[in-house]
């Protein structure tokens, strides 16, 4: 289950689909969310295309691994409980983006706290 939802994230950056903005090589620090956000959203005609989403990519499925790794085992409290079967791809990673483009609170903030926010309130653990 763990596996097939990583696949979901790692896949869905490649399917959301290209709005208009230019990336620059100073976003890949990803200092805030705003900067994961416009690698997630470049355009296909940008020339960092290739680079921008598997940057978000990566950066999306390195987080979400670390918090697997981090809470395995009999001790573990898990924060993200994703249904089973997961949701498509595509779907989880432009939720993501529509979910963050509707808290402009978040977007000076650190890109991982923003995607576990947006994590934690669409699939909670139930305890």
């Amino acid at each position: 289950m763990k596996r097939k939802w990583m696949i979901l994230v790692l896949l869905s950056a490649f399917l959301i689909p290209g709005w208009v903005s230019a990336v620059e090589e100073k976003d890949f620090m990803v200092d805030t969310t705003a900067d994961l956000i416009e690698l997630c959203t470049v355009s296909n005609s940008d020339p960092l295309h290739k680079e921008a989403v598997h940057f978000c990519v990566g950066y999306l499925v390195g987080a979400y691994h670390y918090h697997l790794a981090e809470n395995a085992g009999p001790k573990g409290t898990r924060l993200v409980c994703p249904p089973d079967p997961p949701p498509p791809r595509a779907e989880v990673a432009t939720m993501f983006v529509d979910w963050a483009k509707k808290h402009p609170e978040y977007m000076d903030e650190e890109a991982v706290e923003t995607w576990f926010r947006f994590l934690i309130e669409t699939y909670p653990c139930k305890r």
